[in-house]
């Protein structure tokens, strides 16, 4: 506690109080308008594409900052979160683009030659967004604008081999989703699509890697295994320290 002396000071302190907080207000709305333009630009995605990079090695000999560099500038780009496969280290991403006209672009022009410089092979998925909206906001998807109370500690990706056109019909998501939503850990799932074979899949986000080895070594087979069909599964790390991920938060 202390003592104004004088009047002026009382007055000095009034200023100054009163410009720190028209200051923080400036800031707050200023990020709020941020966050709402991001929010706008990631409803209007219309496609997302997965990738993996045949490698194995620490993500922090990665040079991730040149590369995002070089994603920045390819067309229709949103946003990208950065996935370390656990057990093998592989390096990959799942991508939001504005069209699938520019997703194509990205896995047939830039990501090759990605791979091409590091002298490893690739895997590319491109998805249609639009075709799995329904089942991915009834999942506290974030592409959607959910906000996750905890942060995720790992992600697992998953696709299925059926042809599911048109997904919203095809998919059984509605029978899916609430046992899925029973998951221990499971905190968010954007369902997926595969642009022309009708794929459905998905990146669920989990509390803990353990939770997340838990979904796709117990659970996921028993979920395929009723469909009768195969699978593709990967658990990754939750890079919480890169630029891309603020759309987890």
């Amino acid at each position: 506690m202390f003592k104004v002396k004088n009047a002026g000071t009382r007055t000095s302190l009034l200023t100054h109080t009163a410009m720190t907080l028209f200051v923080t207000a400036i800031s707050f709305q200023n990020a709020l308008a941020d966050d709402l333009a991001y929010a706008e630009a990631q409803v209007k995605h219309k496609a997302y594409v997965y990738t993996e990079l045949q490698i194995s090695t620490p993500f922090n000999e990665v040079p991730w900052k040149d590369i995002n560099t070089s994603i920045k500038q390819q067309p229709g780009f949103i946003d990208k979160t950065w996935l370390s496969g656990v057990g093998n280290q592989s390096a990959g991403g799942f991508y939001t683009f504005d069209s699938i006209e520019n997703a194509q672009k990205f896995v047939t022009q830039y990501f090759p030659a990605e791979a091409t410089a590091f002298g490893v092979a690739q895997t590319t998925r491109v998805f249609d967004s639009a075709a799995s909206e329904n089942a991915s906001r009834d999942m506290n998807s974030v592409h959607y604008g959910a906000h996750l109370k905890v942060k995720p500690g790992a992600f697992v990706y998953t696709e299925v081999q059926l042809h599911a056109v048109p997904f919203d019909q095809a998919a059984p998501w509605r029978e899916l989703d609430p046992i899925l939503k029973q998951q221990p850990g499971l905190l968010s799932k954007t369902w997926l699509s595969g642009l022309h074979t009708g794929t459905p899949g998905g990146l669920y986000a989990f509390d803990t890697i353990e939770h997340a080895q838990q979904f796709a070594l117990d659970y996921f087979p028993t979920e395929a295994k009723k469909l009768n069909a195969a699978f593709y599964a990967r658990v990754e790390n939750y890079l919480s320290n890169l630029e891309g991920l603020r759309v987890w938060v």
